[in-house]
């Protein structure tokens, strides 16, 4: 007897009692392999409970660190001597903050550290697409030897430029000063800038050529194109970009203590404050006998979460549009 499998369905057929036991069982079998191992497009059991399994652990190993200092950032001192009290703080205790707010000097710093990412950031995207957008455009003479040399300055490591930029820096004084970071991302060598201009040179590669020889046709002229045809298409790769040199310039901490440390100035930010945080707390907190305000763990792991909070918050805010970009702009390996 040929049985339909695909109008009648599974749970029918067992049910009908003029089926004999064996295609009973045939049935089952079928029915506990679709459920296991999938049928057409569908996942099965096994194969979920793989990649969930895995997502979970990965997922584990990156938030368990975050969720121990914020766990510990949240203890007072007899919590964090108490060995009976591990996950769960006896009550939350905010004086961490209040103390590591005050230590990190956390207005300036913010607004140090904000400048320093974002200002150089702008610059950097802006160069980098209109860069991007030459490479991929236009032809012109020594294009492949302007491309060579701009790989090239990404294949040299950082560490062997660093005295002789250094010196260059400080001669035309940009150093301690916003300068050492905005001027070299305005003339296209900030950090990683070649990763940005390879990611436009990419995007305005696989942009159909005949919208911009429509838009040639009508009398538009090449800056009119890249402002009116580039610019909407590439909206992705702005957004990854602007995302990943923020994040870059905002964690930087060698180039900042290089460059800011050199000279005195107001200018600093969160993680040069985190950098030195020990020694500004026993400055401001100075430690005598029998004294509650030693330094801890606790507040050591409020300093760092507070480093942390302002790229969480963008990363919560931004997740959707910058899984869209990265899915678009073709960095996944598409």
């Amino acid at each position: 007897m040929k049985i339909n499998e695909a109008k009648t369905g599974l749970i029918p057929m067992l049910r009908n009692e003029n089926i004999g036991k064996k295609e009973k069982l045939r049935l089952i079998l079928v029915k506990m392999n679709r459920f296991l191992f999938g049928f057409n497009n569908r996942r099965g059991f096994l194969l979920k409970f793989f990649i969930y399994t895995l997502l979970i652990t990965i997922g584990f190993v990156y938030l368990y660190p975050m969720i121990y200092m914020f766990i510990t950032s949240m203890k007072s001192l007899e919590d964090l001597l108490d060995t009976s009290i591990n996950w769960i703080p006896s009550s939350l205790y905010l004086e961490n903050y209040q103390q590591a707010f005050s230590v990190m000097n956390i207005r300036d710093s913010f607004v140090g550290s904000m400048l320093i990412a974002a200002v150089p950031t702008i610059f950097q995207v802006v160069v980098a697409a209109l860069a991007g957008y030459g490479f991929a455009r236009f032809q012109f003479p020594f294009k492949k030897l302007f491309f060579a040399l701009m790989i090239f300055t990404f294949i040299i490591p950082p560490q062997i430029l660093m005295m002789p930029t250094y010196r260059l820096f400080s001669t035309f004084e940009w150093t301690g000063s916003l300068n050492a970071f905005a001027i070299p991302a305005a003339l296209g060598q900030g950090l990683n800038s070649t990763i940005f201009i390879l990611i436009f040179y990419q995007f305005f590669k696989q942009t159909p050529q005949s919208l911009y020889e429509a838009a040639e046709v009508d009398g538009a002229n090449p800056l009119t194109c890249f402002f009116r045809i580039a610019i909407p298409m590439a909206v992705p790769a702005f957004i990854i970009s602007f995302l990943f040199s923020f994040v870059w310039y905002w964690n930087e901490t060698y180039l900042t203590t290089l460059y800011l440390t050199s000279r005195n100035t107001d200018l600093t930010t969160i993680l040069l404050q985190l950098q030195q945080f020990e020694q500004n707390y026993e400055a401001m907190y100075p430690v005598v006998e029998n004294s509650p305000n030693k330094i801890n763990e606790g507040i050591k792991m409020a300093g760092t979460m507070i480093s942390l909070l302002p790229l969480l918050l963008i990363y919560f805010f931004m997740q959707r549009y910058f899984v869209e970009s990265v899915d678009r702009s073709g960095i996944a390996g598409e």
